[in-house]
Parts: C-alpha cells; structure tokens; sequence
C-alpha cells in the first residue's frame, strides 16, 4: 500500500510541533511542511525579547483556561489530550529543560529562543520532515480519485492526503478565501494583545517609567486588568494593558480604538480609603517634604508628576498640605483618566482574534467536523491567549492533537507515547 502523505501549512510553533510529531508518531508518514516566507519559526525567535516563552507554569487545566479570552471552552477538552506538564515533559526529554520565573513564565535556561528553535529543526531532520520554503498555497480542492489537490503560487502541486492548516491567524478577513472555498466559516479577525496611544499626553515624557501595580479599567465597560503597567513613548503597555486589549478585543475594535481608561495607581487603596491613609500621614511624616517622602513606593519621576498634576508646591511638608490640592491628588491616585486614542501592536508578537469556527472543528482530534482529512492548529483557530506563553501553549496543545491524525493504515499506525 502507498505511503501517505501529510502537509502542515505554515512553519511557525504549531506547524512545526504537528510536523515533527506526525513524522514521529507515523513511522512511513510523509509529512511535508510548507512555509510562505523564507524563515521559519518567526515568532518563536522573537518571543520574550529573544528568550521564547515557552509556556506558562499553570498546571491545572481549570486554571489555564481563564488566560484564554476566546476558545476555552474548546480548550478544557484539548488540554487532557496534552497541556503545560506534556509540554515540559517533551522538551525535557530532548534535552532541553525549562526554568519557571516569578511571574509563572516558562523559558528555556539557556534564555536563548534559538534553544527551541534548534530542539524542533533537530527533530525535523530526525524525522525526514520536507521543509519547503517561500512556499504560500494558493489553493485547496477536492479531488474524486484523490483527497486533496493543492497548488502553490510557486506553480507546484501538491496531492496530500491530510492537511494541517497552522498557518497563524490572519489580520483581514479576504485572507481566509481559501478556507472558506472548502466550506468552513470564520469568526471576523481583529488585533489582541496591542498598546494603548495618547498622542499629546505628557505622561509619555516619563517614558520607561513601570508601576508594577496598577489596575486599569476600560470606562463604560465591565473590561479592568490589574498588574505591571508601563509609560511608553506613545503611550500605555505593560501586562495589565496587554491583557485589557486581549479580553476587550473585539469591544475597543468596535470602539475603532478611541476610548477612555481610568488608572488606579496604587490599587490597594479606593478614594474612601486613601483619604483616611492621608489622615495618618499628615502625623506621621508631618514634617517632611511631599516631594521627598514617597510613601507608596511609586518612581520618584512619577510622584513629582502626579504632584504637578495636582497643583502642589512640591517644596510643602506633609502637615502643611492643603485640603483641595490633597483630594486633588487623592482622585488621581486612584482614579486618574486618559483619552486613548488608537492603538500599536505589540512588538512582532502580535496575534489575532478571529479565525475558524470552534464549532466546526473536534478538540479531540484538530480535524475538521467538515472535511475528513483537514486538520486546523494553533491562531488559525479562534483562540487567542493572553501573553504569558499561553499562546505558544495552544501551539503545541493543537499541534500535538492534529499529529496523531485519525486514519487506518498498515503501514502508518504507530502511535508511541511522548
């Protein structure tokens, strides 16, 4: 009998982990991997500043489910076919550990994204996966006497029996013509995971300036993150803000990213609370000057902003601070509003929200409730994960799952453990 033949469109984490593991788990597979562009891994050599955030160290699937403003439902099942601990476990046992930082992301020890990048082109080769670069399809059909027929823009055609689509998610909608030529449906792409602009405000004059407990919330909406938030040249990032445009994705698009945001500065406190703690200070640190006593452990720069804000002479000692000009500061503190209008994405690790239909799709399997043979991974799904290496985990979860593929042949049909 013929040997079969798999191609994984698109060369970045999820192809690659799909890839390498059909070619793996099917001894006799011929699995050819076909990238669009002239590099490979793209993303995963940019992520976490060079580093590549492999995952994240949440080992419970009830827990990781909450980082995935679209498609956790479709992942709670997914994720008992493979999640965090099979993650670490398969790069473990190809010699490639992974460290846990404070804030629960997952990075190889040698802080070099090359690490994963050597482990999955190592594997490739291991394999006999065929890599086929600048190779961008330019159609799918189905054949009577054979399942597939593709044909490249390069000329080339290709009659697979199975196809993973893991191509990423793309940012127009006209992009995914030639998957909804083979019947599927999308849900309309929109950014995640960008930054906020205000264009004009001067607290961008304290770019560089982290705060790194901060809650923001989205005025007129239920939409509020609290963590890290960073003052950059153009305007907010930071996780809190990166998550904010996750969960409010398709909200702020609607909004056409003009919008405002209320900025609690120091969380731990509300403007009821922060009045009484005022009270106290005014005693206890009565004879020390505002500008030089600090006592929220907020950057010095940005203390001297938020006084100037506030009207106040920053050469007045505690005690002597006026009624107005402290309620003043007060609201700012825990309540400080900017006009945000539009948005940048963040660095190259932009993703999308949007893509196939979940509901076309089974979770355990990656194939197609559509067409038998067409397998879906990683942002080509309607998935997207907050930043924290829960991005690459969908990657390697669905990756994985369309690997083993759903097909009887005698001479493919070794599945082997990990």
């Amino acid at each position: 009998m013929k040997n079969k033949t798999l191609v994984v469109i698109g060369g970045g984490a999820a192809g690659f982990f799909c890839a390498v593991n059909a070619a793996r788990l099917h001894p006799g597979l011929k699995v050819i991997l076909l990238e669009k562009h002239n590099k490979l891994l793209s993303k995963v050599k940019v992520s976490g500043g060079g580093r590549c955030n492999v995952t994240h160290n949440c080992l419970s699937i009830s827990e990781l489910i909450k980082f995935y403003p679209r498609g956790s439902a479709f992942l709670k099942k997914a994720f008992h076919h493979f999640h965090t601990k099979d993650t670490i476990q398969w790069f473990e046992e190809r010699d490639v550990s992974l460290k846990v930082e404070s804030d629960g992301r997952m990075f190889p020890t040698t802080n070099d994204s090359q690490t994963i990048i050597d482990c999955l082109l190592n594997e490739a080769n291991q394999y006999g996966v065929e890599i086929l670069m600048n190779a961008e399809v330019e159609s799918i059909k189905t054949e009577t006497d054979k399942p597939f027929f593709m044909q490249l823009k390069n000329g080339k055609i290709i009659n697979p029996d199975f196809i993973c689509v893991a191509c990423g998610g793309f940012p127009k909608r006209e992009q995914f013509e030639w998957l909804l030529n083979l019947g599927h449906t999308i849900e309309n792409p929109v950014p995640s995971l960008f930054t906020f602009n205000m264009p004009g405000n001067k607290i961008v004059d304290l770019m560089g300036i982290t705060v790194q407990d901060a809650k923001v919330k989205i005025n007129n909406t239920k939409l509020e993150q609290r963590g890290p938030l960073l003052i950059t040249h153009w305007g907010f990032s930071g996780p809190s803000t990166l998550k904010l445009s996750a969960w409010g994705a398709r909200v702020l698009a609607d909004m056409k990213y003009e919008f405002s945001i209320t900025v609690n500065w120091i969380p731990e406190y509300n403007e009821n609370s922060l009045r009484e703690k005022y009270q106290q200070l005014r005693f206890e640190i009565a004879t020390q000057k505002i500008v030089n006593r600090n006592p929220f452990g907020l950057p010095s720069r940005l203390w001297e902003y938020f006084l100037n804000e506030a009207g106040i002479d920053q050469e007045i000692r505690w005690a002597d601070l006026p009624a107005k000009e402290q309620n003043k500061l007060i609201k700012i503190l825990t309540g400080q509003e900017f006009k945000i209008k539009g948005k940048t994405t963040f660095k190259e690790e932009f993703v999308t929200a949007g893509g196939i239909h979940l509901n076309e799709v089974d979770p355990n399997s990656m194939q197609s409730k559509i067409l038998k043979g067409l397998y879906f991974a990683g942002e080509i799904l309607d998935i997207d994960g907050v930043t924290g290496g829960f991005n690459f985990q969908n990657a390697w979860t669905t990756g994985y799952i369309a690997s083993k593929l759903e097909y009887k042949n005698q001479n493919v049909n070794s599945i082997q453990n990990l």
